[in-house]
């Protein structure tokens, strides 16, 4: 148990490292995917007709400002949850045999993968705690206030569970690459219900009766989720029970890799240089 400690230390060290060393290409990516978050802002207010006598209308229960904090708050959980590179990385390492080095050494695939994307977010909110201030200050009007510290613990939980979340997704469809070398398309689809039922296009308050079995699905803990719980959408109770079916997916994911990559391996055929 200390040795598999040691190496996982050793790999988040690593990868740390080697995020630093083009610390400005990724800096300046990090900052440019802000962009978008300014001009989601002025659209949802040319929406509501911010600047007009309907600027006070409310949409599904959402006012402007309930739905710029609300949009805030799944950038957030976005930021946790979501995995760029990770499926179609396996997908790669496949295909091109490079999958090889975790088969004959003693370094843990997923453990790997795991360890690189936890350096990834250290180093992504090292660089991007500053703009998210900066950006929730200028918008501190749209927000109600601050909950209580139950809502806040269980909002950073639901944060960390989301990360474990987007991991597994990602992971499990990049190893359906053992039986299905080309998985563009799957990710693709993956990525289109993505942005849709996870809340991160509009409130899943907003799709009425379809919404009520999508609340079943793991996509709305990426990003609604915690939204949501800051919002103050749920009561304590509530809370404990959607954090419980959180866990749950995760260790539902968890196994549903494990099987996966053990079952990949066996029919793996060392393909590539």
């Amino acid at each position: 148990m200390f040795a598999r400690m040691r190496v996982s230390q050793v790999i988040l060290k690593t990868c740390i490292e080697e995020r630093f060393v083009y610390r400005g290409d990724f800096a300046f990516a990090t900052l440019v995917r802000f962009l978008p978050i300014v001009t989601q802002i002025f659209l949802w207010g040319a929406i509501y007709g911010v600047g007009t006598p309907h600027e006070r209308d409310t949409m599904n229960g959402y006012r402007y400002p309930d739905m710029v904090a609300y949009y805030l708050l799944a950038m957030v959980g976005r930021a946790f949850s979501s995995m760029p590179g990770l499926a179609s990385g396996i997908a790669r390492d496949v295909r091109d045999g490079t999958i090889k080095k975790y088969l004959t050494q003693p370094v843990d695939m997923l453990g790997y993968l795991f360890w690189h994307r936890v350096a990834h977010k250290l180093v992504y909110y090292a660089i991007a705690t500053g703009p998210f201030a900066l950006i929730f200050w200028l918008c501190r009007e749209y927000f109600p206030g601050w909950p209580d510290a139950w809502t806040i613990a269980a909002f950073v939980v639901s944060l960390l569970l989301g990360f474990l979340m987007g991991f597994l997704l990602e992971s499990l469809i990049g190893l359906i690459s053992f039986w299905f070398l080309e998985v563009s398309s799957l990710l693709f689809i993956y990525m289109m219900i993505n942005y849709f039922l996870s809340g991160h296009m509009i409130p899943l308050d907003w799709l009425g009766e379809f919404g009520a079995w999508v609340q079943y699905l793991p996509f709305k803990y990426l990003a609604y989720l915690p939204a949501a719980i800051m919002l103050g959408k749920y009561t304590h109770v509530e809370l404990a029970r959607e954090l419980s079916i959180e866990l749950s997916w995760v260790l539902l994911l968890l196994a549903a890799n494990r099987v996966a990559f053990n079952r990949g391996v066996r029919r793996y055929s060392a393909f590539g240089g």
